[in-house]
């Protein structure tokens, strides 16, 4: 119960106590009253009356008494009138029988009045007569004891509810600072650091207020230490200082943590630009003046592939910088190298202090595993043969260890369609851990594939992007939760089931109602589900994916994000959008050797960051025991990976 109804409940208390007591009191005066009343009012009679009728009583006029009598009677308020002599034989009597109106029952019988008996004795000369007596009927006072305590009745009630009534608001007004304080407090809860700029005049409030304030500040200084810790780990271990991108190491790691991947197919392209004449521009112009080209060269890189999922770009040393695409195309490979080239000879253009010829392109495609020392070769070779070109031009071959397998856009598209009109979506799954004890499950993520005629099964990171630009990737996404939605938490043995879907699938209007519409209608058995987005296309996408949060929360499913830490996007964002987990992107698990290690660092502090904000941490890509029992030092939650288990197909019943 709130402290306002609890103030609220005693003031009532208080004031009913206080109106009891005076309705009491004020009862028993007004009865007292009453009675003493109706006791003088007969005794006054008798002795009147008494005066009045001895004269003839002396005279033995019955007659002249009795009529006597009946006009006392009748004109006042009496239940007997009696003369009796002295043998107590009545001469004269007139009663009346007790009914009392506009009097309920139930208020006479709890609340008696005495109605005593008043005499007197008549006599004539010295001799006695007789003896009057005479009892006043009670339903005079009876009417104004009832009128008495209606009206104080109705008094109080009516002081009692505006009473109430200002009290409330009284209390409400003084207690508004506490409920701030307790907003502020839930804001906390939510990892959502607000303060009260407006002090309550009250000093015990006001001093609560301070140090509610004082503690919000601190711990939002501690999540910010903690963010500025993890960020500084990463930017010092990945991180180019001076363009912003990455470094050869985090190159490394990102093209061993896809080429190690355990999927059967793969398919990208590796592309190196490199700075035409850095040396003498640093030597005629200053290092200033070349570090801004290199800084420009960067931003264009940026810009131009920002759109691309799953792009690592780095500035190796120097002159060069590398980008690696994963999931990409040949013919996808051509046009972002072409839109570089025209960068860069806008960059030339923009400011003619550079020279003409800024930088060249020169990349490899593959469509199977090969290592990066393979795949730099080959394309510093691509790249030398477009410096022998001209100025600012672009080159892009297959890599020598390239499989014959290679289709053009137009043959995709017939293949996603056919998938579509045949439903031939193939569903896995994979269990997720718990660190702790890698026997129960967190939950389960669904893994979609394509099979082609020929029988070869795809994976998602290659099927996924082509669907993307062909903009069918609703429909694809949309065909894989109609599957899911068929499963039920007795064959997955959890109560969560974890889909990814594309960012471009949540601009479609059509696919969020079918999907809000379908999610309501869950039968029982369903599982929870809970919708994955890489970070990178989170942080592009962040107020859609809030929204689309914000959704299927109500309806008691959740978000997560997977590949975390891919992206160099600020944690802030976390805060806003509160996803159940975060997934640690596989290259920084793969790097875990030694306690020393960057990874091991950057790992602890990521997961104190998402801990502070009530976010559970899962390890991708765990393959080996060494892996394991490193991640379980650093506070990990979940485990995902073959050391875990394997995908298994699921067969799905409609």
């Amino acid at each position: 119960m709130t402290l306002y109804r609890q103030l609220l409940i005693f003031t009532f208390v208080l004031f009913l106590i206080l109106f009891t007591c005076t309705w009491i009191i004020k009862l028993q005066s007004t009865r007292s009253f009453l009675e003493n009343q109706l006791e003088s009012h007969a005794q006054d009679t008798a002795t009147s009356l008494g005066l009045s009728i001895s004269p003839f009583i002396a005279e033995n006029d019955i007659a002249t008494i009795e009529t006597m009598i009946n006009v006392v009677f009748d004109r006042g308020y009496y239940r007997l009138i009696r003369l009796a002599d002295l043998d107590e034989k009545p001469l004269v009597e007139r009663s009346l029988e007790v009914v009392i109106n506009d009097v309920p029952a139930w208020f006479i019988r709890a609340i008696p009045l005495k109605t005593p008996n008043a005499s007197t004795l008549i006599t004539a000369g010295w001799n006695q007569k007789g003896s009057l007596y005479v009892e006043s009927h009670p339903g005079y006072a009876y009417k104004t004891l009832w009128e008495t305590t209606s009206n104080i009745t109705k008094a109080f009630g009516i002081i009692g509810l505006i009473a109430l009534a200002l009290g409330a608001l009284g209390l409400r007004l003084l207690l508004l600072p506490l409920q701030r304080v307790e907003q502020q407090a839930k804001d906390l809860c939510q990892r959502e650091y607000t303060f009260q700029k407006k002090l309550p005049r009250t000093r015990e409030l006001r001093q609560v207020v301070v140090a509610m304030n004082s503690m919000t500040g601190k711990v939002k200084q501690m999540f910010d230490e903690q963010v500025q810790v993890a960020e500084n780990l990463r930017k010092n271990a990945y991180i180019d200082t001076l363009t912003g991108l990455g470094n050869r190491r985090y190159l490394q790691s990102q093209v061993k943590a896809r080429m190690d991947s355990a999927e059967a197919s793969v398919k990208g392209a590796l592309l190196l630009v490199q700075v035409h004449n850095l040396l003498e521009i640093n030597q005629e112009k200053g290092y200033q003046r070349g570090n801004q080209l290199l800084q420009k060269i960067a931003e264009c890189i940026r810009h131009l592939t920002q759109h691309l999922r799953n792009a690592a770009l780095s500035h190796l040393s120097g002159s060069s910088f590398a980008i690696f695409l994963p999931d990409i195309t040949e013919e996808d490979a051509r046009q972002v190298a072409a839109a570089l080239a025209s960068g860069f000879t806008n960059l030339a253009i923009e400011d003619i202090g550079y020279p003409e010829n800024v930088a060249h392109v020169g990349g490899v495609s593959y469509d199977k595993v090969t290592p990066l020392k393979q795949l730099l070769s080959e394309a510093d070779q691509v790249l030398r043969s477009a410096q022998n070109k001209g100025p600012n031009i672009w080159l892009i071959e297959p890599s020598s260890a390239e499989s014959a397998d290679s289709r053009g856009e137009q043959e995709w598209k017939q293949v996603l369609d056919q998938v579509l009109i045949n439903k031939e979506i193939i569903l896995f799954s994979q269990t997720i851990a718990l660190s702790d004890n890698p026997k129960q499950s967190m939950h389960k993520e669904l893994l979609a594939r394509i099979m082609l005629p020929t029988g070869q099964i795809l994976n998602a990171g290659l099927f996924i992007p082509l669907a993307e630009r062909l903009r069918c990737i609703s429909y694809i996404d949309k065909l894989v939760l109609e599957q899911a939605m068929h499963i039920t938490t007795g064959k997955l043995n959890t109560n969560e089931l974890a889909v990814n879907i594309s960012p471009s699938s949540l601009k479609d209007p059509s696919f969020i109602s079918w999907l809000l519409f379908n999610l309501q209608i869950l039968p029982p058995e369903a599982p929870k589900f809970i919708f994955e987005f890489a970070e990178f296309n989170a942080t592009q996408d962040l107020a859609t994916i809030q929204d689309f949060a914000v959704k299927v929360k109500a309806l008691g499913h959740c978000i997560g994000l997977d590949h975390f830490g891919q992206s160099f996007a600020n944690f802030g964002y976390l805060k806003s959008l509160q996803p159940k987990y975060v997934k640690i992107d596989k290259a920084f698990t793969d790097e875990l050797k030694n306690e020393d290690s960057d990874s091991h660092f950057f790992i602890g502090s990521l997961a104190s960051v998402a801990h502070s904000l009530d976010i559970l941490v899962i390890a991708e890509g765990v393959e080996n025991e060494q892996q394991y029992q490193t991640l379980c030092g650093l506070n990990i939650d979940g485990i995902q990976g073959y050391y875990i288990d394997k995908p298994t197909r699921l067969d799905i019943i409609q």
